[in-house]
């Protein structure tokens, strides 16, 4: 009877869910058809030709960081390539126009597109920021995601789709229902396996609560929640065609969770390396003033405040023998309010500390404002702990300065790394050994120091804008064919 019973009830269930799932297959199918043919519907050019349309996703094209330094370069590069493409960038920035987007481009990394660029402004950028996800904020952002990828691919039918900005999620959206060849440039794995480790010893970091790392809990939870969206993560990923990541350290973590090995390759991003090997190169003469330079956004992983305390140890300890003075100059764009903020908050800890007049803040400074404040700087200082590569390290090292950066992620792997077996420059991990580490280089003879900063500008020929050319036009010819 109890057999009976459940056969009664199993089968009509089994029968519906098959019902259910044939009507959402043929739904799927109607709307990749009908999207399709929205693509077929767009205008040809004047030979008749449809132009090849090549979009990236990038909500935040004008924050002027190192992603936006490689969507543009990108977008240059297919240009001079191939003639009959269309670029099209999906973008937030709506408060500024197509216009003035590109002359910010210009403006801030000195790069000039050869045609015009179609840009599609979407309106539901909010569902990505992690503002909006106090809690579970990687999955709530990636379910942003797809539902602003969605208002994307509605708006504009690309034929090859590329992720510029590490939105894994929407790549199966535009590859099943957009029907496009999709590929990716991985800045940054969302989750790696140095977060699940962080999780798992119970460290307390920026994206790791204290309340959380205190309770056991909690953090068993939270460790089975980020193993569930790793293997999400790592499903999405694996629909891409063409998968290019930035350094050593972000291909080692998406193989181990994409494991898409035959289309994953690494293309370092392209550093403005010639505009600042043109600064000259010779033994310092003024010695009565030092500065120490820091370049990147004011994002809660570059962990400027390390730098800040790093540096008042510095002038506390007088390190650094008899020079009379000594600035720390932070450069970097502010994104959103919450930068704006983070930045108050630095100023707040420069005068706690005591160092407020020897702290200076340089934010969304033009170009040639940044050459000049490197080409005039002792040191090159960066604190972010697992950095996916470091443009700004590059930028540091070839201005001429002699960079300090942390002891991890792509600085360790790829950047400062011996050159023809001397020395490029220097690592620390805390706050202690940054601090020993600047007043060690303070104490070198400037002749010494001339010679690391030589060995420095003769290692990052390979992270120039041709080298990316070159490695870029070579990983996505397989989404032109």
């Amino acid at each position: 009877a109890c057999f009976r019973l459940l056969c009664s009830l199993l089968l009509p269930a089994l029968f519906l869910s098959g019902i259910l799932c044939v009507c959402l297959v043929v739904l799927l199918w109607g709307v990749r058809l009908w999207i399709q043919r929205k693509r077929q519907l767009s205008s040809a050019g004047r030979d008749g030709k449809r132009p090849l349309l090549v979009a990236f996703f990038h909500p935040y094209c004008n924050a002027g960081g190192g992603g936006e330094r490689v969507l543009w370069c990108a977008i240059r590069t297919l240009q001079k390539k191939y003639k009959n493409v269309t670029c099209v960038v999906y973008t937030g920035d709506r408060d500024a126009t197509g216009e003035e987007i590109v002359e910010g481009a210009f403006r801030r990394f000195n790069i000039k597109l050869i045609h015009p660029v179609k840009f599609v402004f979407l309106k539901k950028r909010f569902l990505v920021e992690a503002s909006l996800y106090p809690h579970f904020t990687l999955l709530g952002q990636s379910l942003g995601s797809v539902f602003l990828g969605w208002e994307a691919l509605l708006k504009c039918v690309p034929d090859i789709y590329i992720d510029s900005m590490g939105y894994a999620f929407t790549i199966p959206l535009f590859k099943y229902l957009g029907g496009c060849r999709v590929g990716c440039y991985v800045h940054y794995p969302t989750i790696s396996t140095d977060m699940l480790s962080v999780v798992r010893n119970q460290d307390t970091r920026f994206n790791n609560a204290a309340f959380i790392t205190s309770s056991p809990f909690f953090s068993k939870f939270k460790l089975v929640y980020y193993y569930f969206f790793a293997f999400m993560y790592g499903l999405v990923g694996s629909c891409s065609d063409v998968v290019m990541v930035n350094s050593s350290w972000t291909l080692n973590h998406i193989l181990s969770l994409w494991r898409t090995g035959a289309c994953t390759s690494v293309v370092y991003p392209p550093c403005d390396v010639q505009t600042f090997l043109d600064i000259p190169l010779e033994v310092e003469k003024n010695t009565s003033e030092y500065s120490i330079v820091s370049v990147s956004q004011f994002r809660p992983e570059k962990d400027h405040p390390l730098q800040i305390r790093a540096f008042a140890k510095l002038l506390k300890e007088k390190r650094v023998g008899q020079q009379p003075s000594l600035k720390l100059i932070l450069i970097g764009g502010c994104r959103n309010q919450q930068d704006e903020e983070r930045v108050k908050k630095l100023k707040c800890l420069s005068e706690e500390l005591g160092v407020s007049n020897d702290v200076l803040f340089r934010i969304n400074i033009p170009f040639e404002e940044l050459k000049r404040h490197l080409a005039e700087a002792t040191i090159g200082l960066h604190t972010m702990w697992n950095e996916h590569f470091g443009i700004g390290v590059v930028e540091c090292m070839a201005a001429g300065t002699v960079i300090l950066a942390h002891n991890s992620g792509g600085p360790k792997l790829d950047i400062v790394v011996p050159h023809e077996g001397y020395v490029t420059g220097f690592l620390a991990e805390d706050e202690d050994s940054y601090a020993e580490t600047m007043a060690y280089i303070f104490s070198l003879p400037p002749e010494k120091r001339l010679e690391i900063r030589e060995n420095a500008r003769r290692s990052v020929h390979r992270f120039s804008d041709q080298h990316f050319e070159e490695t870029f036009l070579l990983s996505v010819e397989p989404l032109f064919k």
